[in-house]
């Protein structure tokens, strides 16, 4: 399995770092030729999503990774991510539209720009920790998006299909069940034997 992880702008190193904690391949996409390599799920990282959305465009990369996500290439967006994914933008413009959901830009505020909690995700037994930083929430899901997380009753993790996304950042804590979680969605997508996944040690 390879995972490629968009790096136009935004946190995209500490998702590596987690890549790699867990033994998974990966390499960074910055421009288009990178996506001329093989590779089996993409990740969009947390950042400022006007800016990755003007670059992927600057670069001549939009409609060939939206094509991609459309045709059912696994994507896991967090923060940003998630706005860059969503169909509907309250206070902004939808980029690459691909999940039914509804985000409202910085949600929180600024006087909550940043805070930690921990709470139920999907049907983990044990509360997963989630850092918010300036983050978005989702204010409505339809059609196939399922509802993975809620916090103080807004919605903050969704999975439609192969796609995935957060309003938190999992890659700043230490538990790497969220990005385990997704590395099952790629592999159930593309028949990759789950025993191919290494565990953290």
């Amino acid at each position: 399995m390879t995972v490629a992880v968009l790096a136009l702008q935004g946190a995209f190193a500490e998702h590596e770092e987690v890549l790699e904690r867990l033994g998974v391949d990966h390499f960074q996409i910055r421009q288009k030729r990178d996506l001329e390599r093989p590779f089996d799920a993409l990740i969009l990282p947390g950042g400022e999503s006007t800016v990755i959305g003007k670059l992927l465009r600057d670069e001549g990369m939009f409609e060939d990774v939206r094509t991609r996500i459309k045709n059912g290439l696994p994507v896991f967006g967090t923060c940003a991510g998630m706005i860059l994914l969503a169909e509907k933008v309250e206070g902004g413009v939808p980029c690459l539209g691909t999940m039914q959901i509804q985000v409202k830009r910085n949600a929180y505020g600024r006087q909550l720009g940043s805070f930690y909690t921990e709470e139920v995700f999907g049907e983990m037994k044990e509360p997963v920790p989630m850092t918010f930083i300036r983050a978005p929430y989702v204010e409505k899901v339809w059609g196939n998006a399922q509802v993975l997380a809620v916090v103080d009753g807004h919605i903050v993790a969704v999975r439609q299909g192969n796609q995935l996304v957060t309003a938190f950042h999992p890659e700043l804590n230490q538990d790497v069940r969220i990005h385990e979680y997704f590395l099952n969605m790629v592999a159930s997508a593309g028949n990759i034997p789950s025993n191919t996944l290494s565990k953290a040690g």
